[in-house]
């Protein structure tokens, strides 16, 4: 369903970190999109879809933001607020976002370039595609 990626980190004292992952080296693809999303408030829900093909890297580099995943057969939930960890979802992974603070920053490496073909939308639709 998920695994947990740390992110290689390079610690440089009077200068601060810089932490970088690799398409097929350290993620299982390579990557074709990268996006983030930033400026949300505290509270807000966002997400709320499944990917058909689509696998996904998802990171945190500042704040702290909830992810619900529902794999049709069990939910788990994760915190992303370490900028040291990711987490790599495969396809056919129904995941809802819920932002813990104001302005934290969520970053995404996605396997494929946007198709809106490839969304799933609709809870309903996701349970009966999955099974």
């Amino acid at each position: 369903m998920k695994t947990v990626i740390p992110i290689s980190t390079i610690e440089t004292p009077e200068k601060g970190y810089l932490s970088f992952f690799e398409g097929s080296h350290d993620i299982n693809f390579e990557i074709k999109r990268l996006f983030y999303i930033y400026g949300v408030p505290k509270g807000t829900e966002r997400g709320g879809h499944a990917h058909k093909t689509s696998k996904q890297f998802l990171f945190c580099p500042f704040g702290s933001i909830k992810v619900i995943a529902d794999d049709g057969h069990k939910i788990s939930e994760y915190i992303l607020s370490n900028p040291s960890f990711g987490l790599l979802f495969e396809s056919r992974i129904w995941l809802d976002l819920q932002w813990l603070a104001s302005d934290s920053v969520l970053c995404v490496a996605s396997s494929e370039y946007y198709d809106e073909n490839d969304y799933i939308r609709d809870y309903t639709e996701f349970q009966k595609w999955i099974k």
